[in-house]
């Protein structure tokens, strides 16, 4: 029997540990864990003009070269985007769809970059014959998951919003980079050698592996000729050059030609349009967080945990990872989620309790829900009643959700860029596409209508919130903030990947950096942990010791360690500039002058 690859061992572990318990919660990341890296680029002094900081040191020097050169925050975002989209493919990509928080010195900005449903969607998207859902991993591997992109769409309106160099300028270091190749790094080695589904790809597989089949090693350089192409065309057409014409129509080929075939099609692309959205921004003892409200759950359902801290005097008082304070955290993170899972969906298409989305982080609400926090676990949470009218609505049952790019940015001006970017799955649907060009290489395809429920009703027959409807866009757990201290001064820009667990890295996040004081890369090195309200606290391995653990399993709770990639990449404001954290569960780095 052929031995397990390292790298899948904790989540096979996670599985097995799940099955053996009742109503566990199975996590399975949207990437695998990889070797650890030291952060030796990370900022070693204060920055003072600029900051970057992203998930792969290539994109981050494309940043820089970027602010070098005068570009603001938003143009520089544009090009580490296009620089992540070519050495990070299995995280984010021009096919996908982001969420953008902007800071212009003056005020915030939300854009709404997510995927959309296409025209000819309908509830019963995911449904086989027999009126039940596909498994999740038939859904991600098939056209049906591809929605219209988003990512590029949304970046040129900031452009034109925000940007200081020409478009064309921002896109030079990918199209070098894809032209003259960059070496395959150790993480993306790991990812793409372990995902079998790749080498069914036509043009994935002779990309990513030689002529006999094997993973293309750590080092080879890796050249992109058709990305390199299909850049040059947006380049020169601006997004054009994308959402129409020969871009457009390999994308919709590739999805209607699958095996299980989606629904794209060109008039779907050429019809996208990103939304600005005001921010949603709250108060938390001392600071003001600012993040984007629904579709995504990530600042709704993180506020909510905090708040529900904030009721449970233990926590209040804590300055580090307690056994109480697990045990406070992980049933106020129950009932958030709870909560997240019954009500938020796309505002297009579902209405807030109460018709206005703060009615989840009422300060009354909020203690209401807190008094049901006791010393032992509570059973399975259920949603509160935020509203006067009762929705008739069925909670979402819980599954696979991805997000998996972060880019945190300050310029010379002090406007600030936190971007969460994601093709959802690693690898998206595991289809690239050559964009038309007939040339090696690409970009990978997103499966982000997998985000929607795929079962649309519940048990009961009543609607989830989240089900796919034709334009919707689905649910994510995407959490960019900007943090302002009380005087309004800009403090903190930062964000992360990984499906739900997001809303848990980032509150371990704030709470050590804000609440505990801790300079923010020992904030972020913090150990990792969360619970989604389906049975089990998960916690990074290592993360307790033995006598918390025995605490919390005394306590009722069914603990399960496992590897737990975050991907934070914050800057923060310090005496004399900006102090920078870059996550070492994967490859990114802190770059300033």
């Amino acid at each position: 029997m052929p031995k397990m690859p390292a790298m899948h061992r904790p989540l096979v572990s996670l599985l097995l540990a799940a099955l053996l318990a009742p109503a566990a919660y199975a996590l399975d990341q949207p990437e695998a864990a990889t070797t650890r890296t030291a952060k030796q680029g990370s900022l070693t002094v204060p920055a003072r003009h600029f900051a970057v900081t992203a998930a792969n040191p290539l994109a981050v020097q494309a940043g820089a070269e970027i602010l070098k050169a005068g570009g603001s925050a938003m143009d520089a975002a544009i090009a580490v985007q296009a620089v992540l989209s070519l050495v990070e493919p299995q995280s984010s990509g021009i096919a996908g769809g982001a969420f953008l928080m902007h800071w212009d010195g003056r005020q915030v900005q939300a854009l709404d970059g997510r995927e959309t449903a296409p025209a000819a969607a309908t509830p019963a998207l995911f449904l086989r014959p027999d009126g039940r859902p596909l498994a999740m991993r038939d859904a991600i591997l098939s056209g049906l998951a591809t929605g219209t992109p988003g990512v590029l769409a949304m970046l040129a309106e900031g452009h034109r919003l925000h940007g200081r160099l020409p478009w064309a300028r921002l896109f030079e270091p990918a199209i070098r980079l894809a032209e003259q190749g960059f070496a395959i790094s150790p993480r993306l080695f790991e990812l793409f050698s372990a995902e079998a589904a790749l080498r069914n790809d036509p043009q994935a597989a002779p990309y990513f592996f030689d002529a006999a089949g094997n993973p293309k090693p750590v080092g080879t350089l890796l050249k992109n000729p058709a990305y390199a192409a299909v850049l040059r065309g947006i380049a020169k057409q601006g997004v054009r050059g994308f959402y129409e014409g020969p871009v457009a129509e390999d994308i919709v080929r590739r999805v209607r030609g699958h095996a299980r075939p989606g629904l794209l099609t060109t008039a779907d692309l050429a019809a996208y349009k990103p939304v600005v959205r005001p921010p949603m921004c709250n108060d938390w003892r001392s600071w003001r967080i600012c993040g984007f409200g629904p579709p995504t759950s990530g600042h709704l359902t993180l506020m909510q945990i905090l708040g529900l801290l904030d009721t449970q005097p233990a926590a209040v008082a804590a300055r580090g990872i307690t056994a109480d304070w697990m045990h406070a955290y992980a049933e106020s993170a129950k009932l958030a989620f709870a909560d997240r899972a019954q009500f938020i969906g796309d505002p297009a298409f579902v209405t807030a309790p109460g018709g206005d989305w703060q009615t989840l982080l009422a300060p009354p609400y909020l203690k209401q829900r807190g008094a049901l926090i006791g010393a032992k676990v509570m059973a399975t949470a259920t949603a509160g009643q935020p509203g006067t009218v009762v929705q008739a609505l069925a909670p979402q049952a819980e599954q696979l959700e991805s997000g998996t790019s972060h880019v945190s940015i300050i310029d010379a001006q002090g406007h600030a860029v936190a971007m969460t970017t994601s093709v959802e799955s690693a690898f998206g649907n595991r289809v690239m596409s050559d964009g038309g060009t007939g040339l090696p290489g690409g970009f990978m395809l997103n499966n982000q209508l997998t985000d929607f429920s795929l079962n649309p009703v519940g048990p009961d027959g009543r609607p989830v919130a989240n089900r796919v409807e034709a334009g919707k866009r689905p649910r994510s757990s995407m959490a960019p903030t900007l943090v302002f201290d009380h005087d309004g001064q800009l403090l903190m820009v930062a964000g992360s990947p990984g499906g739900p667990v997001i809303i848990h890295y980032m509150a371990k996040l704030l709470t050590g950096a804000l609440a505990w004081g801790l300079p923010v890369q020992q904030a972020v090195d913090l150990p990792n942990f969360g619970h989604f309200n389906t049975g089990s606290l998960i916690v990074e391995r290592g993360a307790l010791t033995a006598a918390q653990l025995s605490e919390l399993r005394g306590r009722g709770h069914h603990v399960v360690e496992t590897d737990l990639t975050s991907g934070l990449q914050v800057l923060m404001h310090v005496k004399g500039g900006w102090a920078g954290g870059a996550d070492p569960r994967r490859e990114g780095i802190v770059k300033g002058e």
